[in-house]
């Protein structure tokens, strides 16, 4: 199973970013899809989760700027992203909890991460 995340780049203040994940391999069923963070020299953070039935979670600091949403289809998640600010650049990576076929428990995977950069 592999997490391709994609759609990171250079963006002025204010600007728009959509970031995707498309998870791959044999995957019997895919349970929360989300994205975190990781600022220089700061820790990994939550920035948005997404459950199987469509129950969203976001970090206060992105409420009403940033939208998740799920491919179910598809098995990728997008992060849409408004009203960048400085402090949004990061690195985002996307994390899913997912049933393997053939297997009894769900596996934690993550992407390998894309980078956002907020400046003018």
């Amino acid at each position: 199973v592999q997490l391709q995340a994609s759609g990171g780049g250079l963006v002025q203040p204010g600007g728009s970013l959509k970031l995707s994940c498309a998870a791959s391999g044999s995957i019997f069923s895919i349970n929360v899809m989300g994205w975190y963070r990781q600022a220089p020299g700061k820790q990994r953070e939550l920035v948005a989760d997404c459950t199987s039935g469509g129950r969203t979670n976001y970090a206060d600091s992105v409420k009403g700027r940033f939208t998740i949403s799920r491919d179910y289809a598809k098995n990728t998640v997008y992060l849409q992203i408004n009203s960048l600010k400085p402090e949004d650049t990061a690195v985002y990576y996307c994390n899913a909890d997912i049933w393997v076929s053939g297997s009894f428990a769900t596996n934690n995977y993550w992407g390998q991460g894309t980078l956002v950069t907020v400046s003018s």
